[in-house]
C-alpha cells in the first residue's frame, strides 16, 4: 500500500486561528467511511475537541448522509475518495472523472459543497489521475504516514504505529471502517495531546499555502 492523501473544504472554526507555522501541528486522516463506526468516532473526536480530515467513498455517502452531514457541521473536513474505491490508474479517463464527480455530487448533496481534496484510493495514482483530477477542481495529498490499521486489525498496535510515526506537520492515515481503530483512538488522542501536538483539519495544517487543483502533495 502506497502513501497518498486529499482532503476538502473549510478549516473548523474552533481551530481557525492556529498556525502550523508557530505551533506543534499533525492532522489525523480517515479514509473510506462513512460507516458504522464513524459516529462513535465523531463521539470520541468531540469530546476531546479534535478536528480531522475524512476522505469519503460515494456509495458509503448515499448510504449515510446523515453521518456525512454530522462530520461536516462538527468542523471536520471532507475529502473526496472515489465512489468505488478502483485502482484510479488502471480505469479509462471516463470512468476516473465518473468515479471523482459521482462522489462530488453524493457529497454536495449530503452536505452543500464540493470537495477541493481527494486521496486516490490505495494511494494508487500517476500524472494522468492528477491531471483527471486536477480538471475537476481537486488536489491531490500524500499522507506521511500510516497507522498500519487496514493491516495489522489490532488496536495496540495501531496505537504503537501512530506514537512511533508522529512528527511536526506530520498526516497520518487511518481509517473510520474498522473497530480497531476506533478502539484505539482515545489512547492514541490523549498521548499525542501529552506530547504537545494541536490535532488539526488538514486545511488548518496548510494555513496560507493550500493546495492548487492539479498538484500533489506534499
Amino acid at each position: 500500500m502506497s502513501t497518498q492523501v486529499a482532503f476538502a473544504a473549510v478549516p473548523a472554526p474552533a481551530s481557525a486561528a492556529v498556525n502550523c507555522r508557530h505551533i506543534k501541528c499533525l492532522a489525523l486522516t480517515f479514509d473510506d467511511g462513512p460507516g458504522p463506526y464513524t459516529s462513535k468516532l465523531l463521539d470520541i473526536l468531540k469530546k476531546r475537541d479534535v478536528k480531522a480530515t475524512f476522505f469519503l467513498e460515494g456509495q458509503h455517502v448515499v448510504t449515510y448522509a446523515d453521518v456525512a452531514r454530522r462530520e461536516y457541521s462538527e468542523g471536520h473536513a471532507i475529502g473526496n475518495h472515489s465512489y468505488t474505491h478502483p485502482h484510479l490508474p488502471t480505469l479509462s479517463d471516463a470512468k476516473i472523472i465518473e468515479e471523482l464527480v459521482t462522489t462530488q455530487d453524493a457529497i454536495e448533496k449530503a452536505i452543500g459543497i464540493r470537495p477541493k481534496l481527494y486521496r486516490p484510493p490505495y494511494g494508487d495514482t500517476d500524472k494522468r489521475v492528477l491531471g483527471l483530477a486536477g480538471q475537476q477542481g481537486l488536489a491531490e495529498i500524500l499522507w506521511s504516514r500510516s497507522s498500519q490499521d487496514w493491516r495489522t486489525r489490532d488496536a495496540m498496535k495501531i496505537i504503537r504505529e501512530v506514537m512511533r510515526d508522529a512528527k511536526r506537520n506530520g498526516v497520518i492515515l487511518m481509517h473510520d471502517v474498522y473497530p480497531e481503530t476506533i478502539e484505539a483512538m482515545p489512547y492514541i488522542l490523549r498521548m499525542l495531546k501529552r506530547r504537545g501536538f494541536h490535532l488539526v483539519t488538514l486545511p488548518t495544517l496548510f494555513g496560507d499555502r493550500q493546495p492548487q487543483a492539479g498538484t500533489s502533495y506534499p
